[in-house]
């Protein structure tokens, strides 16, 4: 399955591809593997690249195993690339009963953008819905997305928070997110529900992330905002082949897993480079405070290697696809905030 990276991404079709390529190492593991996958919230921004990984992970295996996306919306893309679809109201504790009872659950829903001003729909999304998905898959393995975001803000000096600190969340956002962690710690503690839950921050690809959010504003002429000067990014294909992977970590009591890059990128560093690529003067706004959601990912890295696509790789892709009237999916990642609030 390995193949080489191309010098640009020139179109949707081959970012989607790009985006769902399996590693080696995860078809290897697909051979292992027992049981079906069920993927629940497999619309979004990485659900269908996981969606599609697995598939093709499973198709490479050599193996028949179901793959089932579940979302409320439609994913007729997915369906005819071989993926069952379901479409389900995940409020809905009756419906998520309901769902064919996988061995594998890849657990992809919540919230954020929006968050502020409607908080009562973010604390539904990001407990509730994790609570009736606990609830019924308690003989399955389950790797849950969670965020940095339950960490603190911490100093660059730190190297980036480690999964044995205490999480210290910012803001309502962020607080709910640490409740959908602790959904599924409850069941994981009283029935033996084996989770993973890994704390992702922050996946990059060309149409979004905070690579793009740099870029873009360098682009369109605006100010970089570098009062949080640092930040961890991963290509967004890592983060589907380390997901999949990471079903053989589920545990129970849950496992803490934290998913990024190697490295703290410097914001002024990034928005540098790029207005050289993009041809661009790069004006800043703001002062460097040192701090910011920082993830320390030194353990996954030991376990998976380290991100197939490189730092420099990403941002030489993002400022062709800008050049080039690449388009952006108009999700902001609000890197920059500190306080909580989306």
């Amino acid at each position: 399955m390995t193949q080489t990276l191309p010098e640009h991404v020139e179109t949707v079709a081959q970012l989607d591809e790009l985006l769902s390529r399996p590693s080696e190492r995860l078809v290897e593991f697909f051979k292992a593997l027992e049981g079906d996958i069920i993927l629940i919230g497999a619309s979004g921004k990485v659900g269908p690249t996981v969606a599609r990984m697995a598939q093709r992970a499973v198709k490479a295996s050599g193996r028949k195993r179901r793959v089932i996306g579940v979302a409320r919306s439609a994913m007729d893309e997915l369906a005819a690339e071989g993926v069952e679809t379901i479409r389900c109201d995940l409020m809905d504790m009756a419906a998520v009963d309901k769902l064919p009872k996988a061995e594998n659950v890849v657990f992809l829903a919540g919230r954020k953008f929006g968050s502020t001003g409607s908080e009562a729909m973010t604390w539904a999304t990001n407990v509730m819905v994790p609570y009736h998905v606990a609830r019924a898959f308690t003989a399955s393995r389950v790797a849950a997305f969670s965020t940095g975001c339950v960490y603190p803000v911490v100093s660059l000096a730190t190297g980036g928070s480690r999964e044995s600190d205490s999480p210290e969340p910012v803001g309502e956002y962020a607080m709910s997110c640490l409740g959908r962690e602790r959904m599924f710690d409850y069941f994981s503690e009283t029935h033996g529900e084996k989770v993973v839950h890994l704390r992702l921050n922050y996946a990059v690809e060309m149409r979004y992330g905070v690579l793009f959010d740099v870029a873009t504003r360098i682009w369109n002429g605006q100010p970089v905002d570098i009062t949080t000067g640092y930040a961890n990014v991963i290509w967004q294909g890592d983060v589907g082949n380390q997901t999949l992977l990471s079903l053989g970590l589920a545990s129970s009591p849950a496992r803490i897993l934290n998913m990024t890059g190697p490295e703290i990128i410097s914001i002024r560093q990034v928005a540098e480079q790029f207005g050289r690529l993009l041809g661009k003067p790069v004006t800043f706004a703001g002062v460097e405070n040192g701090r910011g959601y920082l993830n320390n990912a030194r353990v996954a890295n030991e376990l998976f290697g380290h991100p197939s696509v490189s730092v420099d790789r990403l941002i030489e892709w993002t400022a062709h696809w800008i050049r080039i009237g690449g388009k952006g999916l108009g999700k902001p990642t609000h890197f920059e905030a500190q306080d909580g609030k989306y």
